[in-house]
């Protein structure tokens, strides 16, 4: 072969591969069900500005999943901080026969304790002792009773003893559960021997009363999905949790056993528990809402029940900013989903654009809170006052960033609006 001619099979080559690697245009309008939710929204007079919106049969059918899972065999804990609005927890409460809540600071607990005397709430981390003395000091006049209906979470000696005085102080009973580690190493007891120092302190205080162990094991979802790892690291969790009970029947406080709060589990790990294990409830809370960072295999049937829709302002064709021109316009060159921008109200949330499809925020100009840039092919047909949709990556926090929820029912709309708690670490 005559080199001019192989250099240009191989030019040939060389571009066919160019091409080959090219970015495809992708991009498409609001489907049905985003087509629907829109004009639900501007429908309540909610379309001009970032608003959280739930869907109501999706929460219910996802709380059903729990419920299905859970029924005989476990109990259930709603996960407060995940679930940060009394509406949005009763509505949770109802569709799974649960009062049980597991809290994780001192304004939620004040609030939770206060509005809702029903319930039955464990704390989901160790609060300073202080915190605590703040609490029983201006206990609600509710009709909660701590004394009965709340259970503190202890993870060290050093922090037992400050409790056991706290309660002395106070002249106040306090129910104590006992955080364990179960392999994640965030903290808990670790070892027989602290247990063991641990239930004999509590069995020699009067006003303390062994309650039960938490023992959270998130880590065994969040391992590389490697061959074994993950299941080695739940026949760790279970068999950790039962050394722990084994060593309260070997001590002074045995009997208390059978009333005992057995807590593990969470939202990306209910599911590897059926009751067969040492403990006897689960702390779910994100999964009834699932979003983005719990599309894991074992939640693939639930659903994501809670967006943010923000509206557009302004669509133009891409243009880069002033100094990265030439860089711009190379990147809309090999990528045709970059020709259009759409600026919308708001941005830079816990959440990734959804609907319509095929949009992305420009990684050239970066985030931005107050007008985010998205990028897309022109497909998605936005224009000023379109709404684009977002799914949260998580619940807590993100949920409460909005105002009011607007709670939409499908073909009735929007039928409600609930008032999320106050932000709070």
């Amino acid at each position: 072969m005559r080199p001019g001619r192989r250099r240009l099979l191989v030019g040939g080559a060389a571009l066919a591969a160019v091409a080959l690697l090219r970015t495809g245009e992708r991009g498409a309008p609001h489907d049905a069900y985003f087509a629907a939710l829109a004009r639900s929204l501007r429908a309540a007079g909610l379309a001009q500005q970032p608003t959280l919106v739930l869907d109501l049969a999706r929460l219910r059918a996802n709380a059903a999943l729990v419920q299905r899972h859970v029924a005989g065999r476990l109990q259930l804990r709603l996960v407060n901080k995940s679930l940060p609005c009394l509406a949005l927890l009763d509505a949770v409460a109802a569709a799974t026969g649960t009062q049980r809540q597991m809290v994780f600071n001192l304004p939620y607990l004040e609030l939770t304790s206060r509005a809702r005397p029903q319930c039955e709430l464990l704390l989901g981390k160790p609060l300073p002792v202080a915190a605590a003395a703040q609490y029983l000091r201006q206990r609600p006049a509710s009709g909660f009773e701590p004394a009965r209906q709340l259970q503190w979470l202890v993870d060290t000696p050093a922090r037992l003893q400050q409790y056991r005085e706290l309660a002395r102080a106070q002249r106040q009973p306090m129910r104590v559960n006992l955080e364990i580690d179960v392999g994640l190493h965030r903290g808990g007891v670790a070892d027989p021997a602290t247990l063991r120092t641990m239930l004999q302190l509590i069995a020699e205080e009067p006003l303390l009363q062994w309650s039960g162990f938490m023992g959270y094991d998130a880590h065994t979802e969040k391992l590389p999905d490697l061959p074994g790892w993950r299941a080695y690291a739940h026949e760790q969790v279970l068999a950790r949790y039962r050394e722990a009970v084994d060593e309260l029947g070997r001590s002074p406080l045995a009997a208390r056993l059978a009333d005992a709060t057995l807590n593990t589990g969470g939202s990306p790990t209910f599911r590897l528990h059926d009751g067969s294990g040492a403990a006897n409830e689960v702390a779910v809370g994100s999964a009834m809402v699932k979003p983005l960072d719990f599309d894991t295999p074992l939640l693939a049937d639930f659903r994501c029940a809670a967006f943010i829709a923000t509206p557009v302002l302004k669509v133009a064709a891409f243009r880069p900013p002033v100094g990265v021109e030439f860089v711009g316009t190379l990147a809309r060159a090999w990528d045709p989903n970059q020709r259009r921008q759409a600026h919308i109200h708001g941005g830079h949330w816990l959440a990734e654009p959804v609907s319509p499809a095929g949009l992305a925020a420009s990684a050239l100009i970066g985030p931005s809170s107050n007008q985010q840039i998205l990028l897309g092919s022109g497909r998605q047909a936005l224009e000023p006052d379109s709404l684009v949709f977002f799914r949260p990556t998580q619940s807590e926090a993100v949920l409460q960033q909005f105002g009011d929820i607007a709670v939409w029912d499908g073909e009735r709309g929007i039928v409600d609006t609930w008032t999320p708690f106050p932000a709070a670490g």
